[in-house]
């Protein structure tokens, strides 16, 4: 990529890039798409291809549609490097942030979806996107009949996954989340039907199965992450002993948000100083 930008923008002056990241890899979180737009976006700003636009005395600043288009171009091509053949979804979220759809190559910003609580759960179990990719190839072009229509089940699940989403923030109703469950469901039952599934991630639903809650996998699947749905009305004691069972068995856990920022540029005055201290011991 460095030397890419190089010949088409100039030559990228010597620096030293630090990497440091708290998203374990090869765990479908996206850790390499979001080294590969945080690198193409430093690389186009110190050779000028892109500005800075972080002012004076600002603790944050975000580039314009065009520059965040030139920096999530670059990161693609750094996630094929690594992967072979992307979706391109996962570059554009670390650019754009918040929530997209990704249907027959296009993506689409979604404008209005709610913040939904989910709990991370990393199996530990490693496993190659471009490996279970290329396998889901092999099983569709075996079986058409078969698999074609699970992926049809698939993208009906993620339109009326959409339609849901779009409709809570006007209606915050709880008997959206019901739905959502179902939908978690049904959609992990189909990707083991792909053939993307892994004992390991029907061990973290069995568990918190047993705890009222609902689970899927993320990512490329194989193991990896999965995530669970957390609705407003889980009682923190359910949360805690669900984390509890998952780490017993031998997972890690973290409870966050679906739906951030994209890429960022960010004063040193902002960094906490856990980030600080990791960068100065690098």
């Amino acid at each position: 990529m460095c030397l890419a930008i190089s010949a088409k923008y100039g030559d990228v002056p010597s620096v030293d890039i630090v990497v440091w990241s708290e998203l374990p890899t090869g765990a479908g979180l996206g850790s390499s798409a979001a080294y590969a737009v945080c690198l193409a976006a430093a690389l186009l700003m110190v050779c000028g291809a892109i500005s800075c636009p972080l002012q004076e005395g600002e603790s944050t600043a975000r580039w314009t549609e065009e520059e965040l288009t030139l920096i999530n171009s670059w990161a693609f091509q750094g996630e094929r490097v690594i992967h072979g053949n992307p979706s391109g979804v996962d570059n554009a979220v670390g650019t754009w942030g918040g929530a997209l759809r990704y249907q027959a190559g296009k993506i689409t910003p979604l404008k209005r979806v709610p913040t939904l609580r989910i709990l991370l759960t990393n199996t530990k179990v490693p496993r190659s996107t471009k490996i279970l990719v290329a396998g889901v190839k092999e099983k569709i072009l075996k079986f058409p009949a078969i698999m074609n229509p699970v992926l049809d089940s698939i993208d009906a699940i993620s339109q009326e996954c959409q339609s849901v989403l779009e409709a809570m923030p006007a209606n915050p109703s709880p008997e959206h989340y019901p739905v959502l469950e179902e939908f978690f469901d049904i959609n992990q039952h189909h990707l083991n039907v792909l053939g993307v599934g892994h004992p390991s991630l029907d061990r973290l639903c069995q568990v918190t199965a047993s705890h009222s809650l609902h689970s899927k996998l993320t990512g490329a699947g194989g193991g990896g992450c999965g995530i669970t749905l957390l609705p407003p009305d889980t009682s923190p004691l359910a949360v805690e002993a669900a984390k509890q069972d998952l780490c017993a068995c031998g997972f890690e856990c973290w409870e966050t948000k679906i739906g951030a920022p994209g890429v960022t540029l960010h004063s040193c005055s902002s960094l906490s100083a856990q980030v600080l201290h990791a960068l100065a011991q690098s």
